[in-house]
């Protein structure tokens, strides 16, 4: 599953959970895409929890949006990405440094107030 919710004119909160395959990705992120389009400077709250690695399919669709992708990247600050995973929490902070101008922060579960601070920084 894979939820995208716009809280506020620069913020958007994302569950994911469970195991994504090739349509449920598409949609996804064309709605990601879509829902932002008018950010700038925004900042995103990830929930991952009871994450699989998505499919094959999956990943073939997200390879083929990259280059609308980078643009969605570049209309974010920052994101806060709270999971019961540490490689999930170690990999977003690595992402967060191929990206310029996106800071990354990885926090556990239970650490939405940490989190929900972090962003309003």
């Amino acid at each position: 599953m894979f939820k995208i919710e716009v809280t506020g004119p620069n913020r958007i909160e994302i569950e994911l959970v469970g195991k994504l395959n090739s349509a449920e990705m598409a949609i996804a992120l064309d709605e990601l895409i879509e829902k932002t389009r008018e950010f700038s400077r925004g900042q995103m709250l990830y929930r991952i929890h009871d994450f699989d690695l998505p499919t094959f399919g999956a990943i073939a669709v997200e390879l083929s949006r990259l280059p609308a992708l980078f643009g969605l990247v570049r209309r974010f600050g920052r994101a806060a990405v709270l999971s019961d995973k540490k490689w999930i929490q170690r990999l977003s902070e690595l992402e967060g440094h191929l990206f310029p101008g996106l800071e990354i922060k990885a926090f556990d579960v239970d650490e939405v107030a940490a989190a929900e601070a972090w962003l309003a920084r």
